[in-house]
């Protein structure tokens, strides 16, 4: 049996790592979004570009008073959205590890038993996936005056 692979001159298979980084440097000249590969937790990297209410600081600020932790991967895109849920100021000031920017991070967060992202840890009791700002409020034991203070 021969396997279409087996038809194809050998010089082909050679030629589409070239290829495909002329069509890298290609979208990147023609001024394309492209992902950054910088692993960090800022709005830069993260694609969020809304800003944050008071609401979205406090309950951000409030989390990591707490002791809550979220973890995720830059790449995830549950992560970015749970970013875009707390707007661009308030996630910096997140409880956030980065599971896969170095070997601090993924260390980190393989002594976590971290299995998805985004992670979500508060005295030991985890949740996983995307948590809405009331979810958090609730089971933090944050407070607020009107849940319609986005």
């Amino acid at each position: 049996m021969t396997l279409a692979s087996d038809r194809l001159p050998q010089r082909t298979w050679k030629t589409i790592p070239w290829a495909l980084g002329l069509t890298c440097a290609g979208a990147l000249a023609m001024g394309w979004p492209v992902q950054a590969a910088e692993n960090s937790n800022s709005a830069a990297t993260s694609g969020v570009t809304q800003p944050s209410s008071n609401r979205q600081k406090a309950l951000a600020r409030h989390l990591k008073e707490q002791g809550a932790v979220v973890y995720g991967a830059w790449w995830c895109p549950h992560c970015n959205h749970q970013k875009e849920l707390f707007g661009l100021e308030a996630i910096d000031l997140l409880p956030y590890v980065e599971c896969d920017k170095d070997d601090a991070g993924r260390k980190q967060c393989e002594k976590a038993q971290v299995r998805g992202y985004p992670t979500w840890d508060l005295k030991g009791e985890r949740r996983l996936g995307v948590l809405s700002l009331e979810e958090l409020e609730i089971w933090s034991g944050y407070r607020t005056g009107s849940s319609s203070n986005r």
